[in-house]
């Protein structure tokens, strides 16, 4: 039953041929278990679906931290939230659970999520399933390291630079983020309200469909939300004849990209024109500024939505005898980690009067720049293809010391997200027996194209990725599948 896809274990529960019952008791145990940090909260016994009601069919789902669930901790993996307990559940969790995936668990993240590492988190880091020394990325890490390690079928994770993406290809798993404002964000703790989104973490491009299919649509409660244009379908292609794939080459030679990526990439390439893609070489020529910008953008907003979170209405308190001002300091200095502190420093030196139109306005002209540059390029291709990351999966502690370098994780995936874009992060090989992620991108609403590409380079591919009970991979061709997990 673990190593079941999630749509084969719905199908099988769909035939009687296993109970929802016995399905959510399955993974409820194996998340019970976790070795991995990915988990912050589960499922007491006895709360399994009576059946498998719904599309969906029982399927438990794994969610990040950073959604708010009706009576469980929901945390944003920070110290100022330690055992908050919403009286609301976000809208795309309750959509989901009526479609009939009940909740298995919330799972551990960078605080607010702040973080490509998952080492930010205020109840300790993730581990990585393919070594457990290294990061599982972030700031979706806990959701992703689930699902990589057979823990839960699929996951909920949130992409504000690269928080779906880039902890699914460090995890060799699959992470879809979609267009902005064609899943509701209400319910998401907030951390840059203009680019947060939510998206599914799957082992495969088919399960990613199926679970984003039930989180799209308009909800009056999310201004910012929009009813997508088109159903959303399983993917079926087996090809990509006429597919016209841009790729960036100039993003490809910047500092911090390790050959094992782009060989990885290029691979991933040359299986796509076999599939009868054709690749062409693309220009972005505001891509390079896409960090700085985002990095003025996303602690600006995150300055004003952390606000909130002062002692008085929720969460923790600090010296409340102490006065007002005492209370708001040392709650705040308390309750919020480093990484967290340092953004809300920078955003409101961006938004502070004198250099508002400095930084933070001029970054919002980059960002449509940015915008820009993608309207022309979708002129001549369908798709645009880049590494989801520049490196695989970083040891603990590595760059924990240089922020900077830690931001340079994002580097392929904020472009996108600057531009309210879809993209979806698939596994396209290994490198030093650590698992390379492929990022596909396309204009807005344009998610039925990109899960057909994508499944048909997983199709030709053939990675399979992490199984129960192994350390390595199964990958066809490629690594072998020998070493129990101690």
């Amino acid at each position: 039953m673990i190593e079941l896809s999630a749509k084969q274990l719905a199908d099988a529960i769909g035939a009687g041929d296993v109970s929802a019952a016995e399905a959510f008791a399955a993974y409820r145990e194996r998340a019970a278990g976790d070795e991995l940090n990915a988990f912050t909260w589960v499922a007491e016994d006895g709360e399994a679906p009576a059946a498998g009601d719904g599309p969906l069919r029982g399927v438990p789902l794994a969610v990040k931290d950073l959604f708010c669930t009706e009576g469980v901790p929901s945390q944003a993996g920070s110290r100022i939230l330690e055992g908050y307990r919403p009286p609301y559940t976000a809208t795309v969790v309750r959509q989901l659970a009526g479609a009939g995936a009940p909740l298995l668990g919330k799972t551990n993240q960078d605080e607010f999520a702040m973080g490509s590492s998952n080492e930010n988190s205020g109840f300790g880091p993730v581990r990585n399933p393919w070594d457990r020394e290294r990061v599982p990325g972030g700031s979706s890490g806990g959701s992703a390291a689930a699902v990589a390690a057979g823990l839960a079928p699929w996951a909920l994770g949130t992409d504000t630079g690269g928080s779906i993406r880039q902890p699914a290809a460090m995890c060799g798993i699959v992470g879809l983020k979609p267009t902005y404002g064609s899943v509701s964000r209400y319910g998401m703790i907030a951390f840059a309200s203009s680019l947060d989104q939510a998206g599914p973490l799957t082992r495969d491009v088919t399960d990613a469909a199926l679970l984003y299919a039930h989180m799209t649509g308009d909800d009056p409660c999310d201004s910012t939300s929009v009813a997508h244009p088109e159903k959303i379908a399983l993917p079926s292609a087996e090809r990509l004849d006429g597919v016209r794939i841009g790729v960036p080459r100039g993003e490809l030679t910047g500092e911090g990209l390790e050959p094992g990526v782009l060989a990885a990439f290029e691979a991933a390439l040359d299986k796509a024109q076999e599939l009868g893609a054709r690749i062409a070489d693309v220009d972005l020529p505001h891509a390079s500024h896409a960090l700085s910008a985002y990095y003025v953008i996303a602690p600006a907003e995150a300055s004003a939505n952390l606000a909130r979170f002062d002692g008085v209405r929720y969460g923790l308190r600090r010296d409340e005898d102490e006065g007002l001002l005492a209370m708001y300091t040392h709650t705040r200095h308390d309750g919020f980690g480093d990484e967290v502190k340092r953004r809300i420093l920078i955003g409101t030196y961006a938004l502070s009067s004198g250099y508002y139109d400095a930084y933070y306005g001029r970054a919002q002209q980059v960002r449509t720049k940015i915008a820009d540059d993608f309207r022309r390029a979708f002129h001549g291709c369908d798709l645009i293809a880049t590494p989801t990351t520049p490196t695989t999966a970083f040891r603990l502690g590595e760059k924990t010391g240089d922020p900077l370098a830690m931001y340079l994780g994002d580097y392929f995936t904020v472009p996108f997200s600057l531009a309210g874009l879809p993209g979806i992060s698939i596994p396209c090989g290994l490198s030093n027996e650590l698992p390379v992620g492929f990022q596909l991108a396309g204009p807005a609403f344009s998610e039925n194209r990109i899960l057909d590409a994508a499944y048909a380079l997983e199709q030709a591919i053939g990675f399979r990725g992490l199984t129960p009970g192994l350390t390595r991979a199964r990958f066809d061709g490629g690594a072998d599948d020998s070493g129990v997990v101690e």
